[in-house]
């Protein structure tokens, strides 16, 4: 079995239910986006929020992966930053409670937050101070921090800190290690969309996207933006929502349908999807099985609040994905 290193913004999640999109509009961001906010915006719209439903949970897009990996019981490593603080303490309890190797860097700023909106219909829209995560750096990494691993993931929000990004990818390269990348979100790939085609062609061998992120990142749609896609890495991955994913290395072209669930919040679903993915990828598995396992993961997921999921729900994915593993 293949064990997977994860490096990526240490944070946690303020996952705010709204009755309507109008709030978004109130403090200026756009629906199903991820934007970066200062301290003071962070502060206002945290106030601004505190009378409605909310539930602190740890986060960030690679923590997200790495967590639902290492509760499957694949062993697995996170790297990050995160501040000398109670929100730092919660975020490396709960990754060491799922049996996450962590290696944490504490700082003396607070640690990131992201106050997550989940909108009527589900979609989420994310206001993030990443804090004391944005001073992880490429000279914090260290080359034994990759022994013994063979997948390095990474989360496309970290290509602002291109430095760090270049610099894991090339320890992975050294270690004999593949390097999987996740777009993150379609806005973050539109300001940095050089960056990204550089880091993709020169290191990634899976490359996740959603559908909007891959439009802005090859230019194309469904099958075309999937083909682009596959020029610059060995896999890719393209997940499409409710439409379900499609997967493609070489010439073989996979589609997985979606499964019919209980929809509550889409946080965490892309990160999860992901982490099923690897699972099966570091178990051996065939594509179509990779691929079933990660829908699986998304699809429970949903259906929670936040990125977390509990053993219960845990045990269930278990059960389904030794009956995939089963068949022929």
């Amino acid at each position: 079995m293949k064990r997977v290193l994860g490096i990526g913004n240490a944070l946690v999640d303020i996952i705010t239910s709204i009755d309507d999109d109008n709030i978004l509009k109130k403090f200026d961001l756009p629906k199903g986006s991820m934007q970066l906010v200062d301290t003071k915006k962070s502060e206002i719209i945290k106030a601004g929020t505190k009378q409605l439903r909310r539930v602190f949970t740890s986060g960030g897009s690679s923590a997200n992966t790495i967590h639902g990996l290492a509760m499957l019981g694949l062993n697995a490593g996170f790297i990050g930053s995160a501040g000398n603080d109670d929100t730092g303490d919660f975020f490396e309890t709960d990754m060491k409670n799922a049996g996450v190797n962590t290696i944490l860097f504490r700082r003396s700023s607070v640690s990131g937050t992201s106050v997550v909106f989940i909108s009527p219909d589900s979609e989420r829209t994310m206001a993030t101070h990443l804090g004391a995560a944005t001073e992880l750096n490429a000279a914090d990494l260290k080359k034994e921090f990759f022994n013994g691993y063979d997948i390095l993931y990474l989360e496309g929000y970290l290509i602002n800190n291109l430095s760090l990004v270049e610099t894991a990818c090339k320890m992975a390269k050294k270690s004999k290690m593949l390097v999987a990348l996740d777009l993150a979100s379609y806005n973050v790939v539109e300001a940095n969309l050089q960056q990204f085609e550089t880091i993709v062609r020169k290191f990634v061998d899976i490359l996740f996207a959603n559908e909007l992120e891959a439009k802005v990142f090859t230019g194309l749609v469904l099958e075309k933006a999937l083909a682009l896609m596959s020029d610059s890495s060995e896999i890719a991955v393209l997940k499409v929502g409710y439409e379900g994913s499609w997967i493609k290395r070489g010439e073989e072209i996979i589609k997985i349908s979606s499964l019919p669930v209980n929809c509550y919040d889409t946080t965490g679903a892309g990160d999860l999807y992901a982490a099923g993915f690897l699972y099966g990828f570091a178990n051996d598995l065939n594509l179509e099985k990779c691929g079933l396992i990660g829908t699986i993961m998304a699809g429970k997921v949903i259906e929670t609040t936040g990125s977390r999921m509990d053993k219960l729900k845990f045990k269930e994915i278990k059960k389904s994905i030794r009956k995939i593993i089963s068949e022929n």
